[in-house]
């Protein structure tokens, strides 16, 4: 099985940082979160940084892991694993780098675009407000811990 890591980036505003393929690519102009295949010996965090500064040119400087799921795609050999992270960056603008383009979408929004199959139940997560990147992200700045219920 192969690991892959998609960073869900959310502005102030609570739009969403996604991306185009390229027409060129496999599953040519579907819309994707930033990400990448985890390389032998990497971290899925480490391999979330380098994929957001291949890709984007943007740096990651905090992310938690929101989610998972397995997905076999037709025609690929592997079982994909994908690790799906709430993700900060620092401040700059976003160029898509190996996106054919790049938007800005809220979360009821995300429905309208023409998603990777794999994608799917994050995107129905995102868009019901189940799942708030940003809240997650600074939950953790405040308490020092991971997202979740407090302990008493």
């Amino acid at each position: 099985m192969r690991t892959v890591v998609a960073a869900v980036i959310e502005r102030g505003d609570r739009r969403m940082l996604i991306g185009q393929r390229r027409k060129n690519d496999t599953s040519p102009l579907k819309w994707e979160f930033p990400g990448g295949k985890v390389q032998d010996g990497e971290s899925p965090e480490a391999a979330l940084a380098r994929e957001l500064q291949e890709e984007l040119g943007v740096t990651l400087v905090k992310s938690i892991e929101i989610g998972r799921v397995r997905h076999h795609y037709a025609g690929t050999a592997d079982e994909l694993e994908i690790r799906f992270f709430a993700a900060a960056i620092a401040e700059s603008v976003p160029v898509p780098h190996t996106f054919e383009k790049i938007a800005w979408a809220l979360p009821k929004e995300l429905g309208e675009y023409d998603f990777l199959a794999a994608n799917r139940e994050l995107i129905a997560q995102l868009a019901t407000g189940r799942i708030k990147p940003a809240d997650i992200l600074a939950g953790t700045e405040e308490t020092g811990a991971s997202h979740g219920p407090a302990a008493d």
